[in-house]
């Protein structure tokens, strides 16, 4: 294995502030990122504190979450119960849809940057084909069209708050039944048909799209290995074919979808061999201190490309008070997108 391969890990922690054991691991230099869940979040101004404190360790980590909407959102208290974005071709269409994705993208990220986060990653580019229970209104649509339009909307809003977009779940997750997160899903369908429907999101926002996050799927007629582990996918198809120069994360290589490649030090290795920038190891210390090892083993280097992850503006918590704030959410509550009270 080459000593200059490129690649860096992101990790969690397991509380709401940061332990002796949380500090050493975040000073590894192959460390490059932090992703939080529910349990290190109480309020937006114990994020922030956390955050900070986080950074007046490494500066340069990239600290992210998923804060999709609808069922996916680490961020709840204190912060707006944003819907499931199936649900916005449900209430709106055409142009004033965009409108509704747009006011999205921009609230979910004015409120996490606030928050002192770089990064969520969304949108889910993912058609919904009724078939994946792990994906179903979380997806824009199961039109590659509508699906397209309203992400686009969703990233603009993202952009102009000052956060970059990571895609997901390259190639396409709306049809795998399985839920990667406790199995290994398939998806039998060939190439030219993924490409005309489920890629095209992917193909059609890839300069608008920041980063991209493969599926734990296998996808056996182009390859037998999941997408985040196959050069096939990453190498040639995303960096060739479709000349995608971003960041790849990987998913998160403790789900069992990425368990095919063995261990943790195994599947570090092999998302970062098959062209992932930075590999995702969440919900197991154990792992993340194996891949750790790992890492430091390979010799890998951060790619420089990661440093466009990092937030590009710095909200205060008083965004609240500005005039787009309640024109994005008196829209979307005029549209019945919100909780009451929201």
């Amino acid at each position: 294995m080459s000593a200059s391969l490129q690649g860096s890990l992101m990790v969690d922690v397991a509380g709401t502030w940061l332990t002796a054991e949380d500090r050493h691991l975040l000073r590894q230099p192959q460390v490059g990122g932090l992703i939080l869940f529910a349990r290190n979040i109480d309020h937006p101004r114990q994020v922030r504190d956390l955050c900070a404190s986080i950074r007046a360790i490494r500066p340069d980590l990239i600290i992210a979450v998923d804060q999709e909407g609808g069922r996916v959102q680490r961020l709840r208290r204190g912060f707006v119960r944003l819907p499931a974005m199936g649900r916005i071709a449900q209430a709106a269409k055409g142009a004033d849809a965009q409108v509704l994705a747009t006011h999205c993208g921009w609230i979910m990220a004015t409120e996490v940057l606030a928050a002192g986060l770089d990064l969520s990653f969304a949108p889910v580019l993912d058609l919904d084909y009724g078939r994946s229970a792990v994906i179903g209104a979380r997806s824009f649509s199961g039109d590659a069209q509508t699906a397209t339009a309203l992400a686009g909307a969703f990233i603009d809003g993202m952009n102009q708050a000052g956060m970059a977009a990571c895609g997901k779940h390259f190639p396409g997750h709306g049809w795998a039944e399985a839920d990667s997160h406790v199995a290994i899903p398939v998806d039998e369908r060939d190439l030219p048909t993924l490409r005309a429907g489920d890629m095209q999101p992917f193909i059609q926002l890839r300069a608008r799209l920041a980063a991209v996050m493969p599926a734990h799927v296998i996808y056996p007629a182009v390859d037998e290995r999941p997408a985040g582990f196959s050069r096939r996918w990453l190498q040639e198809i995303l960096r060739g074919e479709l000349g995608f120069e971003g960041v790849i994360f990987s998913d998160d290589l403790s789900m069992a979808g990425a368990h095919v490649a063995g261990d943790a030090a195994a599947r570090i290795e092999a998302a970062l061999s098959a062209g992932c920038d930075m590999g995702l190891v969440c919900n197991d210390r154990a792992a993340a201190e194996l891949a750790l090892v790992a890492a430091q083993r390979l010799g890998v280097t951060p790619p420089a490309r990661l440093a466009g992850m990092r937030r590009r503006a710095h909200p205060s918590l008083e965004y609240r008070q500005q005039p787009r704030w309640l024109q994005a959410l008196g829209a979307l509550r005029r549209a019945g997108l919100l909780e009451p009270g929201a």
